[in-house]
């Protein structure tokens, strides 16, 4: 693979990923979206549905890593960094765009949304700290959870214990399970694998934290949210933004030594 096909297939993939990923968060969450209140479930299959159509279109040209921590693993196990810097823009730059995408494709419904207020608050209310419930939370605003992750419990240690806990499951799947025959990146088999892993952990993980499991996803995301000219959007809480960053970067590692321990 050259470089710039592995730039140009994260970025697709990834924009993909994002854009399907954060469309469902959207669906859910935005007031005048048809699947307004769809819950968990819904957001579950549809990252991991998001997941399965990012790796079938970007394999071909990338091997499809579209997550920092799948490409830091297989740099690990591999032993060959060249190309990381590569991945990396590209994974970053896709969560960019495919966070933007999102926001063209609801852009009536954040305008509702963040004009009501039932889920802003009063603007004479506000500066008085009055804000409406979903516009509470410690550092975000009522949106953000559309673009990037936060915890339930705000507790660091915690909460990067998730993060690595459910970093490693997706890690060592794809590993052991999703890689295709030249094991840099993910095959025809290995991305359903992987897509219903993510599902897994989203279930059975996602509760605390709401499984970033992917530093790009987080991020790019998180800054996308920053630079949008939303009404009332809030902070874009930079005070938790390490956690899905170095969490998954740690559980990645930790799983390509496992790997490298266990099954090499």
């Amino acid at each position: 693979m050259s470089s710039s096909d592995i730039f140009i297939g994260e970025t697709i993939g990834t924009a993909i990923l994002i854009l399907l990923g954060g469309g469902v968060c959207a669906a859910v969450t935005l007031k005048a979206s048809k699947a307004r209140n769809a819950g968990w479930l819904a957001i579950a299959f549809g990252w991991g549905f998001a997941v399965m159509t990012a790796v079938y279109i970007s394999a071909p040209l990338s091997g499809a890593h579209l997550n920092p921590a799948v490409t830091v693993a297989l740099a690990i196990k591999d032993g060959d960094w060249s190309n990381v810097p590569v991945y990396f823009a590209g994974e970053f730059l896709g969560a960019m765009i495919g966070a933007a995408l999102v926001w063209v494709a609801y852009y009536g419904q954040f305008q509702a949304h963040l004009t009501d207020k039932e889920i802003v608050g009063d603007r004479g209310t506000q500066a008085a700290g009055a804000k409406a419930v979903e516009a509470q939370e410690k550092g975000a605003g009522p949106v953000l959870g559309i673009f990037s992750t936060g915890p339930e419990i705000r507790n660091a240690v915690q909460n990067l214990a998730t993060e690595i806990i459910g970093t490693f499951v997706l890690i060592i799947a794809v590993l052991t399970q999703g890689l295709n025959d030249a094991g840099n990146g993910l095959g025809v088999l290995g991305g359903l694998i992987t897509a219903l892993v993510v599902v897994s952990i989203g279930l059975s993980l996602g509760g605390p934290t709401g499984y970033a499991i992917n530093p790009a996803r987080d991020l790019g995301p998180r800054i996308v949210h920053a630079l949008l000219p939303l009404p009332d959007k809030g902070g874009s809480d930079w005070a938790y933004a390490w956690v899905p960053v170095v969490g998954p970067l740690i559980g990645g590692a930790l799983a390509a030594g496992v790997h490298t321990i266990a099954f090499a």
